[in-house]
């Protein structure tokens, strides 16, 4: 990598101004944090990093990894993150009630017709039947903490099938999976990238598919603090930008395969940096194929849904009754639908 000083910087831009030629944008080298999960999930991200999406949009970026949602939500809230993608949690809305983060963009959303987030349980359950969710009725099921996208799904499913379920908090979701593994509880519900290795491994068994009880949930969303969302709207524009081709690239490859078995193979290295690091490439592959879901295009948010996971926040006494979805999102960036 070449390494400019400043006045070599200022040099540069004048000789481009007095050819006639538009100072490039990584001249403005903004320097932001972006929070992910080492997901499949989150390949927007990971692609914009490092096809120079964030570059060309001006922003110097840095990829800082967590374990789980809420604790992304407090580091944009503090301010260690700038922007970030992640699940809503009760966790994220109270933030947001205060003043702190702001949802403004879609991520990843379940979709028909395209494999999406799956039921498990662990074999001790499946050899003693439980082989649909509608059977977990009084069983244990793994959550990260209260509030979690894991709560929710688990929830939702349950009030569709009339059974009642124990949630058990375990913090992370490495800690969950180690816990369905082992038998310490019956069920759980993951993006597919996990879902399917698990249940290939016959420690775990798929029983059925999230989408059959929230056909158009908003999985994911892209947020940001209150003060960028307000105050940094170019910042801002500049990020779901440069994301948001890290997004169209992912979609093109392993969805729509413009690039055939070669562009998969391509989209499937560059992810191989950052999900299954501890894998080989081949074992790693079929994992992170597996996890194939699309990526909301533009950053498209799905504001009915968004709407749905806050009123069963409220409804769970997880949140306030008072928020407003106005507090929790800023429409005023991306395409929206759903109502």
């Amino acid at each position: 990598m070449t390494l400019f000083n400043r006045r070599q910087a200022i040099a540069t831009m004048g000789a481009a101004t007095a050819l006639g030629l538009a100072a490039p944008a990584l001249a403005q080298n903004r320097k932001i944090t972006v929070g992910a999960l080492r997901f499949t999930s989150h390949a927007g991200s990971f692609v914009a990093f490092e096809r120079d999406y964030f570059k060309e949009a001006g922003l110097d970026v840095e990829l800082r990894f967590f374990e789980a949602a809420q604790p992304m939500a407090v580091a944009i809230a503090s301010g260690d993150v700038d922007y970030a993608v992640t699940a809503i949690s009760g966790g994220l809305v109270s933030l947001a009630q205060k003043g702190a983060v702001k949802v403004i963009g879609g991520a990843l959303q379940e979709e028909q017709g395209i494999d999406g987030q799956k039921f498990l349980v662990s074999d001790a359950a499946f050899q003693a039947g439980i082989t649909e969710p509608g059977m977990l009725d009084g069983k244990s099921y793994g959550m990260t903490q209260a509030g979690s996208s894991f709560h929710y799904m688990g929830s939702k499913m349950a009030e569709a099938e009339g059974i009642s379920l124990k949630f058990k908090p375990l913090q992370k979701v490495g800690a969950v999976i180690g816990a369905l593994k082992s038998g310490q509880i019956d069920a759980w519900s993951i993006v597919p990238h996990i879902a399917k290795p698990l249940a290939g491994s016959g420690a775990v068994h798929i029983i059925g598919d999230v989408a059959t009880y929230l056909p158009d949930y908003q999985v994911t969303t892209v947020f940001t603090s209150a003060s960028n969302a307000e105050g940094e709207r170019e910042m801002t524009e500049n990020f779901l930008a440069g994301y948001s081709k890290g997004v169209a690239d992912y979609n093109a490859a392993m969805i729509a395969k413009d690039g055939g078995e070669d562009g998969v193979n391509e989209m499937v290295d560059l992810i191989h940096k950052y999900v299954y690091t501890d894998r080989p490439r081949d074992k790693a592959a079929p994992s992170i194929i597996n996890g194939t879901m699309r990526l909301n295009e533009g950053a498209k948010l799905n504001v009915g849904s968004v709407r749905d996971q806050l009123e069963w926040f409220q409804s769970e006494g997880l949140v306030d009754s008072d928020i407003t979805l106005e507090t929790l999102i800023d429409t005023s960036y991306v395409e929206t639908v759903g109502s």
